[in-house]
């Protein structure tokens, strides 16, 4: 297959390659109380006028308006005490002149009344309320449809399903909520180097690092990591985990994408499929492979990462991670995580020709470069960040505005 990466492409290039790639979106339905964290896939309007019925907006007494007229402190009015109405009771008496029904916040407006006085306001002498302050039709009344009529957008396809909007659904009394399914990616670490975390570790090897980092940034996208064993760097072994894992929607490898001797990726993304990309105009990830595997419906993604964990992350975080949160159905969020301006704290110097993405600490206002290649893994403990040095620039001055993004995905 030869020792030179196929074609060094320009990220932006790059980007509209991936931006091409062609996933099936597929929607189920789901109980409401497992809908935490995930993604409508349909548009929702008001089934019901919310609230459903005038009620009243706080503790008081339901009243005829224009009865309470001219009270005051030193001429306050009185009114016959006819019912007591709380939350969820059914009002039996109709409010006539003179009349008043105590009610609960939350309590359904008794027929007649268009008003509540606050109970603050009010004194009760066994069946007579006295009425201290006067109110004006519709005072401390939560009218039918005020919330939201019947028949609105309540919340729009794409909305992630927090908290709060679970909570909207409730209130219209949908129990089975209509969402993306969630895609599968299957995340496989190659490297005859590495063993599992809690193995001992041998002279030669090293802790795998890959695989739960880029597992838990899956997931961060509002998608399924599907885990792997780790693959030794030969022709037959990677072959056959991508096989293992064609029911998958994307495959993610790191590690033997570079040129060379330990290009086996790319002689098995070409013999199984079609190489889309092959080194990546970028620092850190210039190995970067993508390919696409034929399958009955639609292809299978894959995209080669670099062993090292840096270039490993970073290149999920600029390439990988919109193309997930894209197919997961939540590519507006991370427009909601502004990337903040901050001053450099030292001169930065870059390489003319090639992007480079660059890992910052954040303190304040100020960004910190960290000067550690790419296979230094105390980077990842001290990153808060990273910026972006474009092609034609060399130099960065010290105090110049950089833009930061996160190093986070849309569930932190």
């Amino acid at each position: 297959m030869g020792n030179v990466f196929l074609n060094l492409r320009d990220p932006d290039d790059v980007k509209k390659i991936i931006e091409s790639l062609k996933v099936n979106r597929k929607v189920e339905k789901v109980n409401l109380a497992d809908v935490y964290h995930r993604v409508l896939a349909e548009d929702v309007y008001a089934t019901i006028d919310l609230p459903p019925f005038e009620r009243a907006a706080m503790d008081g007494y339901a009243v005829r308006a224009k009865d309470t007229f001219g009270a005051s402190e030193d001429d306050p009015l009185s009114l016959n005490l006819i019912e007591k109405v709380r939350a969820g009771d059914v009002p039996l008496k109709k409010v006539e002149e003179g009349a008043c029904t105590e009610v609960g916040t939350g309590a359904p407006l008794p027929s007649g009344a268009d008003a509540v006085v606050m109970v603050e306001v009010t004194d009760v002498k066994e069946d007579k309320v006295e009425i201290f302050e006067a109110v004006a039709p519709g005072v401390n009344v939560a009218a039918r449809g005020s919330d939201m009529e019947k028949g609105k957008l309540l919340l729009s396809k794409g909305t992630i399903l927090t908290p709060e909007k679970i909570g909207v659904l409730s209130a219209i009394g949908m129990s089975k909520i209509p969402v993306f399914t969630q895609p599968t990616v299957a995340v496989i670490s190659t490297g005859n180097e590495l063993v599992k975390p809690g193995e001992e570790l041998h002279y030669g090897k090293l802790y795998d690092i890959n695989s739960k980092s880029i597992s838990n940034a899956v997931k961060s996208c509002g998608c399924i990591p599907l885990a792997s064993k780790i693959v030794k760097d030969d022709y037959d072994s990677i072959k056959e985990k991508i096989n293992e894992f064609k029911h998958a929607d994307v495959i993610i490898t790191s590690g033997g994408t570079s040129a060379g001797a330990g290009d086996i990726l790319r002689q098995v993304v070409s013999d199984m499929g079609d190489v889309l990309v092959h080194g990546i105009s970028i620092k850190p990830g210039k190995p970067t492979l993508i390919g696409t595997l034929p399958e009955e419906n639609v292809d299978i993604i894959l995209f080669g990462l670099p062993g090292y964990p840096v270039s490993a992350l970073m290149i999920f975080n600029v390439f990988v991670a919109p193309f997930l949160r894209g197919i997961a159905g939540v590519s507006d969020y991370n427009n909601k995580k502004e990337a903040s301006s901050l001053k450099l704290s030292r001169r930065y110097h870059s390489a003319r020709g090639r992007s480079h993405f660059v890992l910052v600490k954040i303190e304040g206002d100020t960004a910190h470069p960290i000067l550690k290649d790419s296979g230094a893994i105390t980077a990842l403990a001290e990153a808060d960040g990273y910026f972006e040095v474009p092609k034609n620039v060399e130099i960065i001055e010290e105090g110049e505005e950089v833009r930061v993004l996160p190093l986070s995905g849309f569930f932190n």
